[in-house]
């Protein structure tokens, strides 16, 4: 998740904090959206 931390950083020009609020905004979404994904999603955003 590193990676894609650092991605949104330079792309985006986000912080390192507004990374990772973006990656938790988008895993919450697609669980909402797709739950049967919960398990994928968790194994690559990290379960929390």
């Amino acid at each position: 998740m590193n990676e894609l931390i650092e991605k949104l950083k330079s792309e985006a020009g986000l912080s390192d904090e507004q990374a990772k609020q973006a990656i938790a905004a988008i895993k919450s979404f697609v669980i909402e959206k797709f739950p049967m994904l919960e398990g994928a999603v968790n194994n690559v955003f990290g379960g929390e």
